[in-house]
């Protein structure tokens, strides 16, 4: 896809990620009409999210066959734009699963900076969480 062709999907000022969203929502209303599959509700949340997880430990395994993590084989050279697109995969099944549990982009853009804050102080040992810090070895 060519930058001007993603630069009119996305339109002006949006948010990406928002708009990642938006479009895997869209995809996943289409692909659960077409085949005829009843919408995740409360009910079968899980199946869903078992579903969708199995489905990209799958992607997962796909990019992991495109890095060479057979020692025990001749490495071959890595197709930098099949790796991409595998993580563009994982993507795709991880937005979908964020959307079955009921989170936007604005909760996991929260839930992620909390999160990094908290990794971070784990590194640095301000975490309540022990065994981290560089220092304590």
């Amino acid at each position: 896809m060519d930058i001007q062709k993603i630069k009119d999907i996305i339109g002006g000022d949006e948010d990406k990620l928002n708009k990642i969203f938006a479009l895997q929502a869209q995809l996943d209303g289409d692909i659960r009409q077409r085949r005829g599959l009843d919408a995740p509700s409360r009910e079968n949340e899980c199946e869903w999210i078992q579903r969708k997880t199995l489905a990209m430990l799958s992607e997962l395994a796909e990019l992991l066959d495109e890095v060479n993590f057979k020692w025990w084989k001749n490495p071959k050279p890595v197709d930098d734009d099949r790796v991409k697109s595998e993580l563009v995969d994982i993507l795709h099944f991880f937005v979908s699963m964020c959307l079955t549990a009921g989170m936007d982009a604005d909760e996991l853009f929260c839930r992620y900076l909390e999160k990094n804050g908290e990794n971070f102080d784990r590194q640095y040992g301000r975490s309540e969480k022990k065994g981290y810090d560089i220092t304590d070895r």
